[in-house]
């Protein structure tokens, strides 16, 4: 059975990179939720196709095509939203790159650039500017959209692994920061998914055989939820479980 969506009716929710894959499922899911859903992503075209389906379905949707590397868009972006609704509720930073797989010698200085770009300042970045609004909730809910690489660290992925290890790091520590609040952080790992990234990087692969997108973003709703109480935690989609970070003796 499929999970059940939480009650987010009324609720702020904001979602990067999405225009298509987990992202576009999880504004989808977060839309028929309850929420009101600002949708991030630099495909213009995906993101109208999404608001066509969450306004069929009833929802609303307020599109914002950005490049994430615009870190000043970032910090814009969190200003608007505070002037229109003053606090926000979710935040899923699910936006990444690639780069490309091969020998750690080989990778061109401005793909590295790129992939640390995306996957780790923008993140930071977007932290940094819906933090203070998270905290005007009465139950903010802040994910990361992480890859079992960060620690698995496989040959030839070095610099998307490095750029999700980094990811992780940031949400300890904000997790850290802010555990006497009622604001939650956790991590969650989709595990294998039928995205454009993944055909990328395993172009061999029949994708009839990896789980659709929407299977991950329905779970990691559960980590919207305003019951939710663990924080500083990775959420294992395939196993329906939470993954606590060991702390230092």
């Amino acid at each position: 059975m499929p999970h059940p969506l939480p009650d987010l009716s009324g609720r702020i929710a904001l979602v990067t990179g999405a225009s298509r894959g987990i992202g576009y499922f999880v504004a989808k899911f977060l839309a028929e939720a309850g929420a009101h859903v600002i949708a991030v992503a630099r495909t213009v075209g995906g993101l109208e196709e999404l608001d066509d389906e969450i306004k069929a379905a009833g929802g609303s949707a307020t599109l914002v095509p950005l490049d994430l590397t615009d870190m000043e868009g970032i910090d814009r972006l969190g200003g608007a939203i505070h002037e229109r609704w003053g606090k926000l509720d979710v935040m899923v930073a699910n936006a990444a790159v690639l780069g490309t797989i091969s020998p750690i010698g080989h990778v061109e200085a401005k793909t590295f650039e790129r992939v640390i770009a995306v996957n780790v300042t923008s993140v930071w970045r977007l932290i940094r500017s819906v933090d203070p609004l998270l905290r005007l909730s009465d139950a903010g809910r802040g994910i990361v959209v992480t890859s079992s690489l960060a620690h698995s660290a496989r040959a030839f992925w070095a610099p998307y692994a490095a750029s999700k290890a980094a990811a992780e790091a940031l949400v300890r520590s904000w997790a850290e920061e802010t555990q006497n609040s009622p604001l939650r952080v956790n991590v969650f790992d989709p595990g294998r998914s039928r995205t454009a990234m993944r055909a990328q990087a395993m172009p061999g692969e029949n994708p009839e055989t990896v789980p659709h997108p929407s299977e991950a973003a329905r779970k990691l709703l559960r980590l919207a939820n305003p019951a939710l109480k663990e924080t500083g935690a990775i959420y294992k989609g395939p196993e329906d479980r939470f993954v606590h970070y060991r702390m230092p003796d």
